[in-house]
């Protein structure tokens, strides 16, 4: 089956089996294996990827649903000489340890941080009727889908919050 998706800014063109999950699409047929394979449940968020701006664990979602979709992985987020404001935080914060739920971690931020710009709401939003206040509890309650086996949570709060304080 044929489905054309925009990877990274780039088409792209795949004729692969229907039953193709988009994390398998990313990794071994167009080499980007930066998003990983965590749990492969949807689970961890190992594997969280941005598509059409919406995080989504890509291990639970066929690459055939995603036929004109814009998919972002980490590759694409900032380059090794021009880091995103979120890798550079990743880094200064101390964000990872062993590394590997890093580049889900990330992709969610940035999928998390549209969604409080666009008011969605959390089981944590005390307050419906204006705009979002990040606590750390609410920022905590919004990364839950993406786990860290290495315990770094603090400094992932720390990552985000810092990116956010620094945003005009």
């Amino acid at each position: 089956m044929k489905t054309t998706i925009t990877v990274n800014g780039q088409a792209r063109t795949l004729d692969a089996d229907p039953r193709t999950i988009l994390l398998d699409a990313l990794r071994e047929t167009l080499r980007l294996t930066g998003t990983k394979k965590g749990c492969d449940h949807g689970q961890c968020g190992a594997c969280t990827v941005l598509v059409n701006g919406v995080r989504i664990n890509s291990c639970l979602s066929l690459l055939a649903m995603h036929d004109g979709d814009e998919v972002t992985t980490i590759e694409g987020v900032g380059a090794l000489d021009n880091l995103a404001p979120i890798q550079k935080a990743f880094l200064r914060e101390d964000a990872f340890q062993c590394g590997y739920c890093t580049p889900g971690q990330i992709c969610s931020a940035l999928g998390m941080l549209k969604e409080v710009a666009e008011n969605w709401p959390s089981q944590e939003t005390v307050d419906l009727t204006g705009p979002i206040r990040l606590t750390d509890n609410e920022l905590r309650e919004r990364m839950s889908g993406n786990l860290c086996r290495c315990s770094a949570y603090p400094q992932i709060v720390a990552a985000i919050r810092s990116v956010v304080e620094a945003a005009p």
